[in-house]
């Protein structure tokens, strides 16, 4: 027995009085309203309605269970539109991770920027360089550099990065600029170890051919944050996201290398565990980054929406 359809059945039935009027409310046929209350009374073993060739009539019994009845379906079609409403509406806490960096520099701004417009949502951010599982660990959404990690889950690109070879000026005074890849083997370069190449530097030059070069030096790591740190402190040249040194290179503290030549590219991806049933707050604050991260105000070549060619991690 369905005990939702019965419930439904027997309380049309009292509010109509007549159980093919109520039929013609639900859609359904007489015979299967008088089976659903039947089913009903079988299931209580108690008979709720009396019923005579000219009129139907809630017995006692038939009237406490209405009372209670009709309760019961109000609250769930209230608790039905409640959930419906959060369909629509962003509102609940939203769950996410994201790389250190990335999450402080820009993603912690857009994220005041989303609230301030969407009270209802509340965040919940962990920040980490490590592959987190994002199904196992309960999180709503992953931004993510590069690779997207399982297949079973879903991306939508919002935004793009670029890996920046650049120096301090104190380097090159010291050192001179290298003027091709090749030249790099000769200088001392700051490894990043999480890099898929890691001692192999590849780029690609005007006409379109990869360009890659060996590269050793006085320090490796595996946090951008520190290479590009050092590299502001003269130690040598790294091979940096765009988003991590546009500030340096605005502020003077690094220089770009090697004009005409690209590092490698890739997307910058909101992950999430399926396309079905995607909440509003998920939903909205997505379209909200992909608006936001259109044009990356971390982009040096100002070309943000040419395809990836490989994928940095940071």
């Amino acid at each position: 027995m369905d005990r939702f359809l019965a419930l439904t059945a027997f309380a049309k039935v009292v509010e109509q009085g007549s159980f093919a009027r109520a039929a013609d409310k639900l859609g359904i046929s007489t015979s299967a309203v008088s089976r659903h209350v039947a089913d009903l009374e079988t299931h209580l073993s108690v008979r709720l309605l009396n019923r005579t060739t000219r009129r139907l009539s809630l017995t006692e019994s038939g009237q406490a269970f209405y009372e209670r009845c009709v309760q019961l379906l109000a609250d769930l079609d209230e608790a039905e539109g409640s959930v419906r409403a959060a369909t629509l509406v962003p509102r609940g806490t939203l769950r996410l991770t994201c790389a250190i960096t990335f999450g402080i520099r820009h993603l912690a701004p857009a994220i005041a920027a989303f609230g301030a417009a969407h009270r209802e949502v509340s965040f919940e951010i962990e920040l980490s360089d490590r592959a987190v599982d994002i199904v196992d660990e309960g999180f709503d959404l992953a931004i993510r550099i590069g690779g997207i990690g399982s297949q079973a889950l879903v991306a939508r690109r919002i935004g793009t990065t670029e890996l920046v070879c650049v120096t301090a000026p104190s380097y090159l005074a010291r050192h001179g600029a290298p003027r091709t890849p090749e030249e790099l083997s000769a200088h001392a370069c700051l490894v990043y170890d999480y890099l898929a190449t890691r001692d192999l530097w590849r780029f690609t030059d005007a006409a379109g051919a990869e360009r890659a070069v060996r590269v050793r030096g006085p320090a490796r790591s595996n946090n951008g944050q520190m290479l590009t740190a050092l590299a502001a402190a003269g130690l040598g040249i790294s091979l940096e996201p765009d988003f991590i040194v546009a500030p340096h290179v605005a502020a003077g503290r690094l220089v770009p290398l090697l004009p005409g030549y690209r590092g490698p590219a890739g997307p910058i991806n909101a992950v999430y565990p399926s396309r079905r049933h995607l909440s509003a707050k998920v939903r909205s604050f997505i379209d909200f980054l992909a608006a936001r991260f259109a044009t990356p105000e971390w982009s040096l070549n100002g070309d943000a929406t040419d395809p990836p060619r490989r994928r940095p991690r940071r």
